[in-house]
């Protein structure tokens, strides 16, 4: 089917009808291939006409030429209970040069579920009266995938919001930069954001969406908070959501988990970038030991054709929490500070064990050897083995981000800086510069600690730090595997601080190759000292340093045994044991030497 035409008559429309039909289920798609080409083509668009609705919904345009070839347009209907007709309109504003063409028209995933004669199984939903047989997921999600609405019967409306009547008990971020938005139809900017909602399929719909046009400037960003829900065990709170990421310079959309109030939590999900012109479902399956919230932030890209939308966010398997998230307050270590300590007879020189307020020597904590009841004298301390699976730092802590004021400071989002990340988050083409697996799973799923060399400028570098350890052995070291691949890639270095005196241990720099590599530096003895990782950004952002799997092996100091050396052990001149099978090997066990003494 094809115009043709060239003549100068103001505001003449060709319109081409489909049939009616009657509904459409919740994965209806529709495709086709146009053609619009010529000097003055002009635009087109093809607008969705509800039974019931005086205003039509715009689900598609063409604005201008496009060249001398077919394109394909694929449009997301979703599902649209009431009879419903497509028009596709093509409009001559005075003078007319061009052709417009349009071929090959299909619906695909219109029909609803067909009925099924059982559904058993604890993930299946059997529909009320289509009989359909549905994954239980698809439960109070704010989408009749039933065709029947039995699907989304008896659900707890706390548990949901398709933002038809506000925010329901979802709120503003105040320490954010800017707040979303609540809008209907398209957003005020041409080729980015909705042309409508998820919910109704429509331009009566309401959604959020992030502005991406001026005031708001790169890396900006808003935050969205959920209701507060009482502790989930393996992940049987599940969080649903529909995103619309469309634009050349849409950015970033990330969701957090955080048990404590004011801190920005821990990430569970990102996505990068431009993913088209359609509304796309996120499940998410959440686990906690404590009360928590979610967080959803959007954060702006370089230019105004980034906006980003969300709809239809609900909770399944989750109940509410009536209560407050606790508080922490911070020391420079990046450590909790407890509020009251048991009661106890310690000097100001000695650590109090938590539990039993027994006594011991500051050396002690920190150690890599616990000596209180509870372990509370390595509770504030790096984790002897770190994979970063549990989606925590371990204990170590970013000691710039530390000093810099509030969670959400302008500062902290552009700059580089150790973040966590794994392969199933990376935007297209980032896998050739970070890590698609981790190393501890070998899987897109599994997380690691990366350097973002996205944020930041050449020459730029990040530390990642160790709180304070105490006391290391004679055999202490620290192994870990490292990625360094990308065409830009900067460098990484192991640091000891002591003080204010800082050495370099290790050093790597360039490109490395597309697989995980192990290291091993040797620290031996060692009082009152931190390890630090710092990275350092190249040329440009394809090249982000990243580690997994860091492990402090045989880090424990000597114990000075209650008794005396056995006939097969060696006495050091300080009074720890070790096996004579040590002796003069050129590895100083003793701790001072004694064991390499040319006097043996």
């Amino acid at each position: 089917m094809f115009i043709l035409k060239s003549n100068n008559s103001i505001s003449q429309v060709a319109q081409l009808r489909s049939p009616k039909f009657r509904q459409a289920g919740s994965n209806c798609t529709l495709s086709f291939w146009y053609y619009n080409y010529g000097q003055s083509v002009g635009a087109a668009e093809l607008q969705l006409l509800v039974d019931g609705l005086k205003q039509p919904t715009v689900l598609w345009r063409a604005y201008y030429n496009e060249g001398n070839q077919w394109l394909k347009a694929v449009i997301q209907l979703g599902r649209l209970p009431h009879p419903f007709q497509l028009s596709l309109d093509k409009i001559s504003l005075g003078f007319y040069d061009g052709i417009s063409a349009i071929d090959d028209i299909t619906f695909e995933n219109c029909a609803l579920p067909p009925p099924a004669l059982s559904c058993e199984g604890p993930n299946r939903f059997w529909c009320r009266d289509t009989k359909a047989c549905i994954d239980s997921l698809l439960v109070c999600d704010l989408v009749d995938n039933c065709g029947d609405g039995s699907d989304e019967d008896n659900c707890n409306p706390d548990l949901q919001c398709n933002f038809e009547t506000g925010l329901c008990n979802w709120e503003q971020d105040v320490e954010d930069d800017f707040d979303w938005v609540r809008t209907q139809g398209p957003t005020p900017t041409a080729n980015t954001g909705p042309l409508k909602d998820h919910t109704t399929g429509t331009a009566r719909g309401h959604y959020l969406y992030m502005e991406s046009s001026k005031p708001s400037q790169f890396q900006d960003k808003a935050v969205l908070l959920s209701p507060l829900f009482n502790p989930s065990g393996n992940g049987t709170c599940i969080f649903r959501f529909h995103y619309h990421m469309f634009g050349k310079q849409v950015y970033k959309l990330s969701v957090f988990q955080r048990t404590v109030s004011n801190t920005k939590g821990w990430l569970l999900w990102y996505k990068f970038g431009n993913q088209g012109n359609r509304w796309i479902r996120q499940t998410l399956y959440i686990s906690s030991s404590k009360p928590f919230q979610i967080l959803v932030k959007g954060t702006v890209g370089d230019g105004f054709t980034g906006d980003i939308g969300l709809d239809d966010m609900s909770f399944l398997g989750c109940t509410l929490y009536n209560g407050n998230l606790p508080t922490i307050s911070t020391t420079t270590s990046g450590t909790s500070v407890p509020a009251t300590l048991p009661m106890n007879n310690c000097t100001e020189k000695e650590f109090v064990c938590r539990a039993s307020g027994r006594c011991i020597q500051m050396i002690q904590k920190c150690d890599f050897r616990p000596d209180c009841s509870d372990k509370s004298d390595e509770s504030a301390c790096v984790m002897e083995v770190c994979d970063f699976e549990d989606k925590t730092q371990c204990g170590w802590y970013q000691p710039a981000l530390e000093q810099m004021s509030g969670n959400y400071s302008t500062h902290t989002t552009s700059i580089f800086k150790w973040e966590l990340g794994r392969g199933a988050n990376l935007y297209p083409g980032q896998e050739k510069h970070c890590p698609l697996i981790d190393h501890t799973t070998c899987t897109e799923e599994g997380w690691y600690l990366f350097a973002d060399s996205s944020n930041g400028e050449f020459g730029h570098t990040v530390d990642i730090a160790t709180p304070v350890i105490s006391l290391t052995g004679p055999k202490c070291k620290i192994v870990f595997w490292n990625h360094m691949n990308g065409s830009t890639i900067g460098s990484l270095e192991v640091l000891c601080k002591t003080g204010n005196r800082t050495s370099k241990l290790w050093t790597q720099s360039g490109n490395q190759g597309p697989q995980w590599n192990r290291a091993e530096v040797f620290l031996g003895i060692r009082s009152n000292f931190q390890v630090v990782f710092r990275a350092k950004r190249g040329v440009s952002y394809m090249g982000d340093v990243a580690v997994d799997d860091i492990t402090f092996e045989d880090c424990s100091p000597l114990l000075i045994p209650g008794r005396p050396c056995t006939s097969e052990e060696f006495t050091c001149a300080n009074k720890y044991c070790i096996p004579k099978d040590n002796l003069c090997d050129f590895v100083n066990d003793c701790a001072d030497n004694s064991d390499e003494s040319p006097t043996i």
